[in-house]
């Protein structure tokens, strides 16, 4: 038998799950958040749960936001459960379930007036995102905001009715700026390097399209605070619903499952205030840029690194890709011989013994993470947490045959098919010129790195063309395991 998720039945529910220790009833709203997602009602959302089960900071709840067809699928689910969320944290030797009530409201996506009119509330201090790497407008070979985006062109000529979250933040801020209220601090929880800085880039850009006077307003006077965050968040499915009723009796539309180690780094940069959240476990520091290149270039690099050897391998758990002693000694060498030597020191890490903790915690079975989820919006994902890596090792003279190697295990996954010939299914916005890219490239590698807006400069690079198209090669006329193994045993790059 099951329990309806509610605040009416939250009494009946803490037989099998940790509740609120706060009346919701006492919170008011301090952050408007865009893109409600898993990973924010895993990490943000715990974070503010925990501040306010010590009873402060009430006055900091969350009013979800969104301009997507899945936020509005999103609202619904949380709209018929009170805006409660059951987060079950899975270590290798634990579980536990947990009710959050962060939130107090949803506004409707599509109805830009009422997000306005709620960003110009002078009680919302702050705006945060979680709209994923892709979201931000980026171009990804040059890594600057692109004005040129149909959406973005769309905004700029109908500021007063935007449809991206961008214009939403900048007409909330004109309505502020007109009203003599102190704007709010907007703040990024996306996993990109300087995501602080890219959000800057992008709602200045916008605002310099459509009106220059506000722009060097929002320049002046608004703060963009970088932030590192990390908690691997699988999606859900029905797998995850079902447990959440059939271990805790739980009915509840949309659970968050997700591993139990969480870490949140910060800038300290919040002119209208913040809740205290170094209570709660986060970092605040003068300079995120070493624990971002930390956290991107190895957890999120290793993701990357894992995802398409493991694809082809037709594997579909990262805690059975690791068990894979092939793809998991492929991991290690990659990391200690090539990504973690070019990472800048970080305050008091050790980079090796971080690395041994992300491995503990791919090795994590009960999350159930999927080699899907790792391998979707590599175009995206590759300029942001691969390549770079490259570049640093190129412009060092330093050879690349481990990351040379990932790019070609990605150009190979693009061909369709993994080794025994099974379909691959793509999750990516650049699917299908990837896809024409990677069967071309079977034949002529170069035609696969000529994605100039993916590749960049490193493409440019003999020394990079060459492993490449060896490793492209190599992946083709031998499997994907055989490929691994000479990259192992050091025979790749003959």
């Amino acid at each position: 038998m099951t329990t309806k998720l509610s605040l009416a039945n939250l009494d009946a529910i803490k037989a099998t799950a940790a509740v609120p220790a706060y009346d919701r009833s006492t919170l008011t709203a301090g952050i408007v958040h865009f893109g409600v997602g898993n990973f924010h009602r895993a990490h943000q959302a715990i974070y503010l749960d925990d501040l306010f089960n010590t009873g402060s900071d009430h006055d900091w709840a969350i009013v979800g936001a969104g301009v997507l067809p899945s936020d509005e699928a999103m609202r619904a689910k949380l709209a018929e459960q009170d805006f409660l969320t059951t987060v079950v944290e899975q270590d290798n030797n634990r579980s536990a379930a947990r009710v959050t009530a962060p939130m107090i409201d949803y506004l409707r996506p599509g109805n830009a007036a009422a997000t306005i009119a709620r960003l110009a509330d002078p009680a919302i201090r702050i705006v945060s995102l979680t709209i994923t790497e892709g979201g931000y407008f980026i171009d990804p070979a040059s890594g600057a905001f692109n004005p040129k985006h149909p959406a973005i062109v769309a905004d700029s000529q109908n500021p007063s009715d935007p449809k991206t979250v961008f214009g939403l933040i900048i007409a909330g801020l004109k309505a502020r700026k007109d009203k003599g209220i102190v704007p709010f601090t907007v703040m990024s929880c996306d996993n990109i390097p300087g995501n602080g800085e890219v959000t800057h880039a992008a709602v200045s850009g916008l605002a310099r399209l459509s009106d220059p006077a506000l722009a060097a307003w929002i320049e002046a006077n608004v703060a963009f605070p970088n932030g590192m965050v990390d908690r691997i968040t699988p999606a859900t499915g029905p797998r995850e619903v079902g447990i959440a009723a059939d271990d805790y009796g739980i009915d509840d539309n949309w659970p968050v499952f997700c591993e139990e180690f969480k870490q949140w780094v910060l800038e300290d940069h919040f002119p209208a205030g913040r809740p205290a959240l170094e209570k709660v476990g986060v970092q605040f520091v003068p300079d995120v840029a070493p624990y971002e290149h930390m956290k991107i270039r190895i957890l999120n690099g290793g993701h990357a690194a894992i995802a398409y050897p493991a694809a082809l391998l037709d594997i579909h758990f990262v805690h059975e890709a690791m068990e894979d002693k092939t793809v998991c000694a492929f991991l290690a060498k990659l990391e200690h011989e090539e990504i973690i030597p070019v990472i800048p020191p970080v305050p008091d890490t050790d980079l090796h013994a971080y690395f041994k903790k992300v491995e503990t915690r791919l090795f994590n079975p009960k999350i159930g993470d999927t080699i899907p989820r790792l391998a979707q919006d590599g175009s995206n994902r590759q300029p942001k947490f691969i390549l770079p890596t490259t570049a640093d090792r190129l412009r060092r003279g330093e050879d690349v045959i481990g990351l040379s190697l990932v790019s070609a295990l990605w150009c190979r996954y693009f061909a369709g098919t993994s080794d025994s010939g099974k379909a691959i299914t793509f999750n990516d916005a650049s699917a299908d010129r990837l896809h024409a890219a990677a069967v071309k490239a079977k034949d002529d590698p170069q035609a696969f790195l000529a994605l100039s807006d993916i590749f960049g400069d490193v493409a440019q690079s003999t020394l990079f063309q060459k492993r490449f198209a060896h490793a492209l090669r190599t992946l083709w006329d031998k499997g994907t395991r055989a490929t691994l193994q000479l990259y192992l045993d050091g025979k790749l790059g003959e």
